[in-house]
């Protein structure tokens, strides 16, 4: 089996799906390995180290992707590449099919098996699979040392000849993957940290890292299938905005994780609210790319909102690129070598295994995911 690994052509993505040190393990599997030239190049990985690794370098992109048997990449393919493809040809990506109906049916279309990434199930064997989490780790990260250099106050508490520095007061709202690691990494930098979350049940969570955890009582909430909250009411978003104004008003940092699985980001953090904050303090929204927490947030820009800095900076794990990159690899090579037939030494899938029923969208000339095409039709 030829396994292509392209490179990316997003303006802002920094990030490559496999480096070096997975390709050698495919080709040990017995995988024919090829790369895009120059596909490492942000991360200071030559073509040399891929060869060496064993993949044979392409410089013309196109014969790349016509002679692939599967393609790689992080963010899907476009349309027009999907044209390229062989039928029967496997892409494995992330995809945002909930929101990429067209591309969606140009895979179906051309006959070509489209893995979205993102559609992996919440599966205790599926966790070194699980490339949203992973990225969604590193993201929580990142948020907080942007926060902290955007700042014009430390974090931690000192006590000196010339007086008490106070520690910065940081308010974390969404505690998934990313909320709890922008709560551990603002305590390890000595921050005073409080935290949200609709689902009641992460609060243990949260005070096992040292953090408060705010309590709004908003009636029924929960979780879907896949570990994300639940959409709220417009009621219920009112009883929210309206504690959380109080915290708000106190912070010095205020970082956003909230999302909802296939659909918009709720907005979560309204202007007044920013308006409310002290003069200086900073404003991180982690969902900008799915429509953001934050109003007055926009993509890949830093707004100064009546003396609050809004970041609503995208692709927050591209920032750490080679570790980004590196969790990626090992992500999409657990998948993999999860569904390697070491005879055929080809990935093939079984539809009655319930991760590949996930992520698989479609297959064969059809929409075989059950939720997309669901979602599709309604």
């Amino acid at each position: 089996m030829v396994i292509a690994v392209v490179r990316e052509v997003h303006p802002r993505e920094t990030r490559v799906a496999l480096i070096p040190e997975y390709i050698s393990r495919l080709v040990k599997a017995g995988a024919q390995m090829r790369v895009e030239s120059g596909a490492s190049r942000s991360l200071n990985i030559s073509d040399e180290a891929y060869a060496a690794a064993g993949a044979s370098v392409v410089t013309d992109r196109k014969s790349l992707l016509e002679g692939a048997d599967l393609v790689l990449s992080i963010r899907a393919i476009s349309g027009e590449e999907v044209s390229l493809l062989k039928p029967d040809s496997i892409c494995i990506s992330l995809m945002d099919p909930f929101n990429q109906r067209t591309l969606v049916e140009t895979f179906r279309d051309r006959r070509v098996s489209a893995i979205s990434l993102e559609m992996i199930p919440r599966l205790t064997r599926a966790q070194k699979m699980d490339v949203l989490s992973y990225q969604a780790n590193l993201a929580g990260y990142v948020a907080v040392i942007l926060a902290a250099e955007r700042l014009s106050k430390i974090f931690p508490m000192m006590m000196t000849a010339a007086g008490t520095i106070s520690p910065a007061r940081v308010f974390i709202v969404g505690v998934g993957v990313a909320g709890l690691q922008a709560i551990a990494t603002a305590k390890r930098l000595g921050a005073r940290v409080e935290a949200f979350d609709t689902r009641p049940e992460v609060e243990e969570q949260v005070k096992s890292l040292a953090a408060r955890f705010l309590k709004i009582d908003l009636g029924e909430t929960g979780q879907t299938q896949q570990g994300y909250a639940k959409a709220l009411t417009e009621e219920q978003l009112a009883v929210q905005r309206e504690a959380m104004t109080k915290v708000c008003a106190v912070s010095d940092v205020v970082i956003t994780t909230a999302q909802v699985f296939g659909r918009r980001a709720p907005l979560i953090i309204t202007e007044e609210m920013v308006r409310a904050m002290p003069k200086g303090s900073v404003v991180v929204d982690g969902a900008v790319e799915s429509g953001g927490n934050v109003a007055g947030s926009r993509p890949d820009e830093e707004v100064d909102l009546d003396g609050v800095l809004v970041i609503g900076l995208s692709n927050l794990p591209g920032r750490v690129a080679l570790h980004a990159s590196q969790m990626f690899s090992a992500n999409v090579f657990n998948l993999i070598i999860s569904y390697w037939d070491p005879e055929q030494r080809r990935f093939l899938m079984n539809f009655d295994d319930e991760i590949i029923r996930g992520c698989v969208i479609t297959h064969q000339g059809e929409i075989v995911n059950e939720m997309i095409s669901k979602h599709y039709s309604g």
